[in-house]
């Protein structure tokens, strides 16, 4: 350049110092290096505004920055600083710009902190950088396409952020690149062709985002390539021939997506060197290909929840190492004896853990060599299916199970006594056989058994006073079975004791008084047997009871006063039995309490009507011929105390409530007689509920297309992705009734039927939708046809309601009170999916449109096409992110489970919908602002300014009580603060924030309390 050497190293001094955008220094070239990495270093420590560890605090002025913890500098080029490793700190801030700075930079890990924020551009000027590793931060926005400018990158980890946005196409060019993981973000559009240019990559992650389109052919190109996981995105389409060409591929998964298509014959020739095969919940169909097991290293085979069909091949037995074979919720089995023959072959791998085989159509006898499976074997899962034979003798081999389920098949015989020596069973499931003979009191030395269902067999006898030495035990399902004899003093001698259902069976005596000891038991059922003498009050010491069924039996005497202790009891039957006295005014103290059932019983004297005798729908008493008063839907004759206080009532009207009198006494004995005539009758029969064994009414395809009218649309009352809903009057019902129809040619439907009949077949509540029955046939073109018949709910959806672009103009609204009560009802629906059901359920998919409003403005949550049971997702790694956009969990999108917290974090967004008016997809949350935070903000100074104008139009009455004036609107405004609370609560971002339904439902029912005593008093 013709300048002196100092002029040169100033101007390409100032040149470089520009390039970076630090201040300027002056001196020797070692100074001025060192002294920029010091203050990079510095400027970084300064954007971190948490350390809770102190890792920075020898970051000071008293140590050389190459001793900084965290801090490596190299040999070659002494005092500068070539890693960075500051992982697992718990560090909370931004990442400096200033980081470009360190220019000699080979190795930055800061994964498993806190940092936020996006990622500096400025990292693409660290030419020498080979490792970048931000795992498990909370990172926004894109991914920098100019780090694309860092060409010497081998490994580029950002699994575990929020990042959006598109793959950069540029990734493409990085063709030392060995590692690339995406995973567990929010990344959208499709996957880049180009990235099949990285010819060195080994591994490829970029799984649990929202990428969508077909998976490329280039991939096949990744000729090194170990590791291929693209699981829970959107892919659809199939995958393509060239990734089974790429034998390098150990694991390969795709799980979770809307691929279809089959599996090719040969892949276990292409791919031989295949460990683990992950594709659940897809669409795939057609056989299990046989060659599977000449990938002789599978260690792994997880393809639950497709449709898969045909046999289990007979040679997986050959694949010594396989730990796990999954196949849940596929269609395998042919019908025939030897469905259940691959089981032999499985005898050979000895290092199996999971055998999951639940849900498909295998038949056929459980063969002997069930119990010659591996010792390992922790998790058995053969239940729905259509298994007979007997329970092997030799099931004690399988010392290693801690989950036995073989429930919902035609297994006979009786229950081997070796069961009792699996001392490491947690959850035993043999409900829904035929089993016989008594419950083998070994099962009592199941120390660790916590589950316990025996349900729905031919099991008779006592139940074994052993079972009290299981002292984790939490649930025991016993109801509808031939049992007999006394209920064992033991059995309400274990501490952890939840659930205890013993219903439909035929015990005697009388309820032992030991049952007040079970501090922990929220449901307690004996309904329809034969026990008698008094309630012991000693249940007044259950304070954890919220269910109590005692109707069927012949229990006499008063109602405990200790039942004023039971503050969180929400449902109370002790119909048909001989009680007698007046009914304790306590009860309608009990906040809590939404349903309770005194029918035909001998009660006497004045019925309250407060509390829960307020609302008819919540409480009978018919069959007591002696009660008076009450509120006047009951219809029950005023009391004499009453009629004595009114003036000027004439004779004839006198006689006339006389013969009302007798002729309601006459109806109601002959209503008595004929309750306990079937009662007595049916008293084996499981209760009426629609269910695979239950008997349904039957409907044809030619009476679903008469009552809809050929399907015409004027009768169509809604759509969705696998049904469309249709209304109409079919002549068994006798009124109208909703007909959901679904489409079988759309991939997903099936499974969504299946998936709804399961869910609904066992469960039975004042809030959720009721299942007629179901229609499974042919239409007249040959095709398969499939429907649910559901109860009318003809006050429409939720959703229907609360934004009126979609009512045609509708003119009403939802009033406080009315919204209040619907999420009540919603919260309640959820507790018992969640805590009461026999297994608990997951809906995942609440939303306004699957909230249901009958004629009384009463909540139904509907549509379980997406629900999953709870233990069934305890067996899978993840269940994908089903639901709908807005009321999805944000741990769904980042590979979670589905759980009961999923529920929760929907109803939270429901209830702020409710009362704000404004969906979570509304135009005007964007920029990081959602309804959660909308809502948050507004707390408590500002509810009112975000509530729905429309919920305050009508409820800002004044009344006037007491001679005083009572402005509802300021009741209103404390309770909207509470339930606002409650929703921003249920909808924390982090799964442990978040309250459980069981407190939701409780604390709703409270404020509802507060307020309605408001508007008393």
């Amino acid at each position: 350049m013709g300048l002196p050497p100092t002029t040169q190293w100033v101007f390409w001094s100032l040149l470089l110092l520009s390039s970076i955008h630090v201040p300027c220094f002056f001196g020797s070239a070692a100074h001025f290096s060192n002294e920029t990495d010091r203050l990079a270093l510095l400027n970084l420590k300064n954007m971190i505004t948490d350390d809770p560890l102190n890792s920075l605090s020898s970051w000071n002025h008293t140590l050389h920055f190459c001793h900084w913890q965290g801090v490596t500098c190299g040999r070659r080029h002494p005092q500068r600083v070539i890693a960075l490793k500051l992982n697992g700190h718990n560090l909370v801030g931004l990442i400096s710009p200033y980081i470009a700075n360190l220019t000699f930079l080979r190795k930055i890990d800061l994964s498993a902190n806190s940092f936020h924020g996006t990622i500096p551009e400025e990292m693409g000027r660290l030419f020498r950088l080979k490792h970048l590793q931000l795992t498990n931060n909370t990172f926004t926005g894109e991914i920098p396409g100019n780090l694309t400018h860092c060409s010497k990158l081998i490994f580029l980890d950002l699994y575990g952020n929020r990042l959006e946005g598109k793959i950069p196409i540029e990734l493409g060019s990085l063709s030392k690149l060995t590692l690339l993981n995406l995973g567990h973000n929010y990344l959208t559009g499709s996957i880049p062709p180009s990235l099949g240019n990285l010819s060195s990559l080994t591994i490829l992650y970029i799984s649990t985002n929202r990428l969508e389109g077909s998976i490329p052919d280039e991939l096949g190109q990744l000729v090194r390539v170990k590791m291929v996981s693209l699981g829970q995105n959107i892919l659809s389409g199939t995958i393509p021939p060239q990734l089974y060409n790429l034998s390098s591929i150990n694991a390969l998964g795709v799980g979770l997506n809307r691929l279809h298509g089959n599996l090719p014959p040969n892949i276990g020739l292409t791919l031989p060197n295949l460990q683990n095969l992950y594709a659940v919940e897809n669409q795939f169909t057609g056989p299990i290909p046989v060659s599977l097991s000449n990938a002789s290293g599978l260690l792994l085979i997880d393809l639950d929840n497709n449709s898969f069909s045909g046999s289990v091949p007979l040679n997986f037995g050959s694949l010594k190492g396989l730990s796990r074979l999954s196949l849940w919720g596929n269609e395998l089995g042919i019908g025939k004896a030897h469905d259940l023959s691959f089981l032999n072959s499985l005898i050979n791998c000895s290092s199996l853990q999971v055998l999951d085989v639940g849900f498909n159509r295998f038949s056929g006898a459980l063969p002997d060599s069930v119990a010659n499976l591996s010792t390992q074997l922790r998790v058995l899962m053969l239940d729905n299916n259509m298994i007979f034979g007997s329970i092997p003798s030799g099931i004690q081999n399988l010392i290693g199970l801690t989950v036995l389920d073989i429930g919902h098949n035609f297994l006979t015989g009786t229950i081997p006594i070796s069961v009792g020596m699996l001392n490491k069973v947690e959850k035993l499931y043999f409900n829904r056989n035929e089993l016989s003979g008594q419950i083998p009191s070994s099962l009592g030395n199941i120390s660790r058994l916590y589950i316990l269902t025996l349900s729905g067999n031919n099991l008779m006898g006592r139940i074994p006073s052993s079972l009290g030495n299981c002292v984790y035990m939490q649930w025991i399902y016993l109801y509808n079975n031939n049992l007999n004899g006394t209920l064992p003093k033991q059995l309400f001698g274990l501490p952890s004791l939840i659930e205890l259902h013993v219903g439909n069976n035929s015990f005697t005596g009388s309820l032992p008084l030991e049952a007040g000891s079970l501090k922990a038991l929220g449901h307690f059922t004996v309904s329809n047997n034969e026990l008698s003498g008094e309630i012991p009050s000693s249940l007044g010491n259950c304070f954890s009871l919220e269910y109590l069924v005692l109707d069927g039996n012949f229990f006499q005497g008063s109602i405990p006063s200790t039942f004023s202790s039971l503050r969180g009891l929400r449902s109370l039957d002790l119909s048909r039995n001989n009680l007698s006295g007046e009914i304790p005014k306590y009860l309608e103290k009990l906040i809590f309490l939404q349903y309770l059932n005194l029918s035909f019983n001998n009660f006497e004297g004045e019925l309250p009507k407060q509390g829960v005798f307020g609302n008819a729908s919540q409480v009978s008493v018919l069959g007591n011929s002696k009660l008076c008063g009450g509120i006047q839907e009951l219809q029950l004759p005023p009391c004499s105390s009453q009629a004595s206080k009114k003036q000027g009532m004439s004779v004839a009207s006198k006689v006339k409530f006389s013969i009302i009198g007798v002729v309601l006494f006459l109806i109601s004995l002959s209503c008595f007689f004929a309750t306990l005539y079937w009662v007595r009758k049916s008293r084996k029969k499981p209760s009426p509920l629609p269910s695979a064994e239950d008997p349904l009414v039957k409907v044809s395809y030619a009476e679903l297309f008469k009552a809809t009218d050929g399907f015409s649309s004027a009768n169509l009352i809604g759509a969705g992705s696998f049904a469309s809903v249709y209304k109409g009057i079919l002549h068994h019902f006798g009124t109208m009734v909703a007909m959901k129809v679904f489409n079988l040619q759309r991939q997903g439907a099936l499974r969504s039927f299946m998936a709804e009949c399961e869910a609904l077949r066992n469960i039975r509540h004042r809030n959720l939708v009721k299942i007629l029955t179901c229609c499974s046939s042919i239409d007249w073109n040959g095709n398969d046809f499939k429907a649910l018949v559901y109860e009318y709910m003809p006050s429409g959806s939720l959703e229907t309601w609360l934004h009126k672009d979609s009512l045609d103009q509708l003119t009403k609204s939802l009033k406080f009170t009315q919204r209040l009560n619907i999420a009540i009802d919603v919260a309640s629906a959820l507790d018992y999916l969640h805590n009461q059901c026999e297994t608990s359920i997951i809906h995942r998919d609440l939303k306004p449109s699957n909230v249901l409003l009958d004629n009384d403005m009463i909540a139904h949550v509907s549509d379980f096409g997406l629900a999953r049971f709870l233990s069934e997702v305890a067996q899978t790694s993840s269940v994908g992110m089903k639901g709908s956009i807005g009321y999805i969990a944000p741990e769904y999108a980042m590979g979670g489970k589905a759980s009961i917290q999923g529920d929760v974090y929907s109803y939270g967004i429901l209830l702020l919908e409710m009362i704000t008016g404004k969906g979570p997809i509304d135009d005007m949350f964007k920029d990081n602002l959602s309804l959660h935070h909308y809502a948050k903000l507004a707390l408590p100074e500002q509810v009112i300014g975000i509530a729905d104008p429309q919920l305050l139009l009508e409820e800002a009455e004044v009344t006037q009580c007491n001679g005083k004036h009572i402005n509802t609107r300021n009741k209103i405004h404390d309770c909207l603060i509470s339930m606002v609370k409650i929703g921003v609560l249920c909808s924390a971002e982090s799964p442990r924030e978040r309250m459980v339904m069981r407190d939701v439902a409780a604390e709703m029912r409270a404020i509802r309390d507060l307020f309605l005593r408001a508007r008393i008093h």
